[in-house]
């Protein structure tokens, strides 16, 4: 019997000191949710690809190419062959937007706008103060009806909720 647990013991023992969990580790979504480029003048800007997407429709593939005479005639048509070939539906689409910099994403800015997608209930969870994936799909959710598929948090997302002060011209009154 105590020969049997002994395995167990040990297998219990070298998971409890191995390094770290899955809550020390920055999911992708958090790698990817701060992940932002600074500019030339000082702003920073994320960038969103959607892939395109295809179909399979009904088309001929080439097999044997057409064997021709060094005056340009044909001596051999072409060989085709049916076969379902791939067409775009949606083409690849890369964009660009303004987010909030990397130091500007602290723990209690994130806490702040997980309160604020919470209150317009996007945001299901606790305040955890990091861009885990239930964050950054609350972005991707709110940014999504307001025509921006993103879970990059958009600096005019961010003014809309009221978390980033807007520059407003000064008037001379």
């Amino acid at each position: 019997m105590i020969r049997s647990l002994a395995p167990l013991a040990l297998c219990l023992w070298a998971a409890a000191c191995a390094p770290g969990g899955p809550g020390d580790r920055a999911t992708r979504a958090e790698t990817d949710a701060v992940a932002a480029t600074r500019e030339a003048d000082g702003t920073c800007r994320a960038r969103e690809i959607t892939p395109a997407i295809y179909e399979q429709v009904p088309g001929q593939v080439q097999v044997v190419q057409a064997e021709l005479a060094p005056d340009g005639t044909v001596i051999r048509p072409p060989i085709y062959r049916n076969a379902t070939v791939p067409r775009v539906v949606t083409p690849r689409r890369e964009i660009r937007f303004q987010v909030p910099c990397p130091e500007e994403m602290t723990p209690e800015f994130i806490g702040t706008v997980q309160r604020a997608l919470l209150a317009r209930g996007y945001y299901r969870g606790i305040i955890t103060r990091r861009m885990d994936a239930a964050t950054v799909e609350a972005v991707r959710r709110y940014q999504s009806e307001r025509g921006l598929p993103s879970g990059h948090l958009a600096l005019d997302t961010a003014q809309e909720l009221g978390l980033i002060a807007i520059d407003l011209p000064e008037s001379d009154a």
